[in-house]
């Protein structure tokens, strides 16, 4: 990640326009995001494809590259999830623009340059404050690494199955299958 700047307070920062890719903050500092490349925005993709039945059940919302601020910090994970009921609404029942609660799952994708270390502490400072689960993806060892609050973190291959009953009924991530959209033949 990229430094943009130091010494920002978290208001100064939300009231910077936009960029692409995003930016984030923590502690004072700003960073930007990695653009993504090929089998992140594959591993993207094929991570809302699995999670969609729970928005198409009205259990779950779906977002890509979502801003959420909470807990002091503004990241915007790769992909959320928010339980349908705790999706922050304006009076005339859309979405607000604004998300400043933690979603119910985050999902963070490395990216070839980005810091394995810093994705991964990421997840842990989600999972400390208040998101159920925060998933690592990494397509370098075809692994996920699933971040709990007050467990200690599970690293899942192959056939393995998440199971995240924490964040919506039913829900298992089977990492084969997430990992199987990298496969083009």
């Amino acid at each position: 990640m990229a430094l943009a700047r130091r010494g920002l307070t978290l208001e100064e920062f939300l009231a910077l326009p936009e960029e692409k890719p995003a930016l984030e903050y923590a502690d004072g500092v700003v960073t930007q995001k990695v653009a993504p490349k090929s089998r992140h925005s594959i591993l993207q993709v094929a991570f809302v494809a699995l999670l969609l039945p729970l928005q198409q059940a009205r259990i779950a919302r779906v977002f890509t590259e979502l801003r959420t601020t909470f807990a002091g910090r503004s990241y915007v994970p790769d992909v959320a999830l928010i339980r349908w009921e705790r999706v922050p609404r304006t009076p005339t029942g859309q979405p607000e623009d604004d998300v400043r609660i933690p979603p119910d799952l985050a999902i963070e994708i490395v990216s070839p340059g980005e810091s394995v270390r810093e994705l991964q502490a990421k997840c842990r400072w989600y999972a400390e404050n208040g998101v159920a689960a925060a998933l690592f993806v990494n397509y370098r060892d075809e692994s996920i690494r699933v971040f709990r609050p007050g467990q200690a973190t599970e690293t899942w291959r192959g056939s393995g199955r998440i199971a995240l009953p924490d964040v919506a009924p039913g829900l298992v991530v089977v990492v084969e299958d997430v990992f199987g959209a990298l496969h083009l033949d």
